[in-house]
């Protein structure tokens, strides 16, 4: 005779309960959470609830910018416009064969012509070819000036906020005394003196003067981080300084800088521009867009085209980089989402 079964286990709710304990019955009726190996399944599939990464683990603040970013029409327009000058800047040659010093009078002035799309200026000299290799000049001095002025900036604000009292003091008069000094003014007396047609003594000029603001901006958020609760229980673990510094306020202070910076990249270019239109900043026979601006405005009533384009290049590449650093601040603005 067989031996009587056991009767099949059912859930509170009617139904038989799966096997294999997929879900457990318990003596009160309910039920308990999934087995161990649909719970493992659960933790492997990508995604998760909103505000969650893979695994449901919390996304950090960089994360969620760049997945914003992504989908920010802004950002993608402003961030291949920048990949395409960057390109230019490093390969000119991929889109102009022709020699940016190379100059014939006889065509000086004329317009569009076969191989010549922009024309040629005052000298004789192709504009299209100016045009490219201006970008090499604008880059190169607005990514040098943005990374002196945000490394100066950041170590002299940080430490400022960070130790307070007499160093935060004494930076404060000194960034007071700096923002007393017009740029413009500034550059004309400064570079006035200068006799070097390379970008360096307008990079210099650059850092010394756009370091304060930065230094602002560190200062208040490097002020901010350091009364979190988790930098609070470092100190009391007994963590150093510089390890609190490093690993616990700089990710946390870093954004601002970052968004101050993108933007003022673009405010760089400009007044590099601008200093070479009033001629105490590039020098021929640099190339640059400030330049061939100042020699075609004497001309542009005859000859427009020398003008055009190369304040067209000046005027789309500093747009560019005010709205990559517009779409990066709302990215990294918690308050903006």
């Amino acid at each position: 005779m067989p031996e009587p079964q056991p009767p099949e286990p059912y859930l509170s709710g009617g139904g038989r309960a799966p096997e294999d304990g997929a879900i457990a019955a318990t003596g009160a009726g309910g039920a308990m959470d999934l087995a161990t190996s649909e719970g493992t399944t659960l933790e492997k599939t990508p995604g998760g609830p909103e505000g969650t990464g893979p695994a449901g683990k919390p996304r950090s603040l960089w994360s969620d910018a760049w997945r914003d970013l992504r989908r920010n029409p802004i950002f993608i327009v402003s961030g291949l416009i920048i990949v395409f000058l960057v390109l230019i800047s490093l390969w000119p040659s991929l889109i102009a064969s022709g020699n940016p010093l190379s100059c014939d009078l006889a065509k000086a002035q004329e317009g569009s012509q076969a191989g010549h799309p922009f024309g040629f200026d005052g000298q004789g000299c192709d504009v299209y070819t100016r045009t490219v290799y201006g970008a090499r000049t604008s880059v190169t001095v607005g990514v040098c000036a943005t990374i002196g002025v945000s490394l100066l900036g950041s170590v002299l604000g940080g430490l400022a906020g960070f130790f307070g009292g007499s160093w935060d003091a004494i930076l404060s008069r000194i960034t007071d005394v700096f923002f007393a000094i017009p740029v413009v003014l500034g550059g004309l007396v400064l570079l006035s003196v200068v006799t070097s047609s390379t970008v360096w003594p307008v990079i210099g000029f650059m850092v010394l003067l756009g370091w304060p603001q930065l230094s602002r901006i560190a200062r208040g958020s490097v002020i901010t981080a350091k009364q979190n609760d988790y930098v609070q229980a470092a100190r009391a673990l007994g963590a150093s300084n510089s390890r609190m510094m490093l690993r616990h306020i700089l990710p946390n202070a870093v954004a601002p800088v970052i968004v101050v910076a993108t933007i003022a990249l673009g405010t760089y270019i400009a007044l590099e521009a601008t200093l070479s239109y009033l001629g105490v900043g590039l020098k021929p026979p640099t190339v640059s867009w400030g330049i061939d601006i100042s020699a075609a405005s004497p001309y542009i009533r005859n000859a427009p085209h020398m003008l055009l384009w190369p304040a067209g290049a000046l005027a789309v590449t500093v747009l560019a980089f005010i709205m990559l650093g517009d779409a990066v601040r709302d990215a990294l603005d918690p308050k903006l989402r």
